[in-house]
């Protein structure tokens, strides 16, 4: 005769205990597709063994639910428990489907489109895709085109949660304006700044309404076949002057373009607890601000830089000078970086469950000049470069960054 015990139903298990011990019955455990049986003979001494058999068999019934519940490190890897609540497995989907899009998809759509058209029937799809993009060539300067039901979509929410992600409002910013948003700091995949403005999963739309939010990224991005298309349904833009121009002097108000200023130079700076950023330079956006009476709003995405481990290097280097040399070439330079992957937290290329922290400051009111000077742009540089360093020194706290930490500027 046999008692069957499931585990979560823990006060069962002196009784089954004691039962197994008096009549010699089996004790039999099933938990998560295992069996454990264990036969005891028919014992007189019966609280003394009670005791002694139910210490042991909660021992190792605990053991055994720890490996489906917490982490395990085998072989220097941190692997994920295999049961996790049905939340983190879509949070982790929906990390894996940002990863997919800009890392993978772009080696992908390098050959693929060849594959089908040389080598299956469906070549026609890749004339008609290729007529499509000839068309809608400059659809990336134009505004973009964004599809709500794509940037609206559960999986973005999933994304944000995963981290998680919020944004931290200060101010309100009226619809009756237009805002370049400068986003700081890039980080490896400028995340903060991209589930802000072009998803609704941080709630940046319920909290800013009225606004039509927008990135403006680099141009290589809309190069890739495919890949640009989810770029555009997302409402990304090109980053160019043309591009710029374009939004801010289309007809009506209310839009909120983000600008990740440091660029491929600040992601080389990207390392877990720095705040290092490229900014000194960088004035067009100032240039642009004053041309079009667009006011300037600086958001910093605290945590950015920690969701992924990177390799040191510092100027001067071999591997800053090559990395530094890929840049100019191409226009963008990834930084070495390890995250963690989908069954481990120790080697990978999703981003570590870490905090971020939007916080988007108070606007900056930027009057219109058609030809600013120079000393115009220099002053609501200066401007700007005070209001970021006042939005970190006032919100750092929200990461436990130690009061004698401050922004480097560079």
């Amino acid at each position: 005769m046999s008692y069957y015990l499931l585990v979560p139903f823990w006060n069962l298990y002196v009784l089954a205990c004691k039962n197994a011990i008096c009549h010699g019955f089996r004790l039999i455990c099933r938990t998560y597709s295992l069996e454990i049986t264990v036969t005891f003979p028919e014992l007189m001494s019966f609280e003394r063994e009670t005791v002694e058999v139910f210490g042991e068999f909660t021992k190792t019934m605990a053991k055994i639910k720890g490996i489906f519940i917490r982490p395990i490190r085998f072989l220097g890897i941190d692997w994920a428990p295999l049961i996790v609540p049905l939340k983190r497995r879509l949070e982790t989907l929906a990390v894996v489907h940002f990863v997919f899009i800009w890392m993978i998809l772009p080696i992908i759509s390098t050959w693929l489109p060849f594959y089908i058209l040389f080598y299956t029937p469906f070549w026609w799809t890749m004339v008609l895709y290729v007529l499509w993009t000839l068309y809608d060539f400059d659809r990336p300067r134009r505004g973009s085109r964004g599809w709500s039901w794509y940037k609206n979509h559960p999986i973005w929410t999933h994304f944000a949660d995963y981290f998680p992600l919020r944004v931290v409002k200060t101010a309100d910013l009226p619809p009756d304006r237009n805002y370049i948003i400068g986003s700081h700091p890039h980080g490896v995949l400028s995340i903060g700044a991209f589930t802000a403005m072009l998803t609704s999963g941080s709630r940046f739309p319920d909290m800013f309404p009225g606004l039509k939010s927008t990135i403006l990224t680099l141009n290589g991005q809309f190069w890739f076949p495919f890949r640009r298309d989810i770029g555009l349904a997302l409402g990304g833009v090109e980053s160019s002057r043309k591009s710029l121009q374009y939004l801010l002097e289309n007809p009506g108000k209310g839009r909120a373009i983000a600008i990740v200023l440091g660029g491929a130079s600040e992601a080389l700076e990207a390392h877990p607890g720095r705040h290092d950023l490229t900014l000194l330079s960088r004035r067009g956006f100032c240039r642009h601000a004053l041309q079009y009476g667009a006011d300037l709003v600086p958001m910093y995405n605290f945590g950015e830089n920690d969701v992924y481990e990177t390799f040191p290097n510092p100027r001067g280097t071999r591997m800053r000078e090559i990395q530094e040399w890929i840049k100019n070439k191409w226009g963008i330079c990834p930084p070495l970086m390890i995250g963690r992957g989908i069954f481990n937290y120790s080697y990978g290329i999703l981003p570590h469950r870490r905090p971020i922290t939007s916080v988007v400051g108070a606007p900056i009111r930027v009057n219109r000049v058609e030809n600013p000077t120079e000393e115009e742009i220099d002053k609501l540089h200066s401007e700007y470069c005070k209001a970021l360093i006042d939005l970190f020194e006032t919100h750092k706290s929200l990461h436990d960054i130690p009061k004698d930490v401050h922004l480097n500027i560079q």
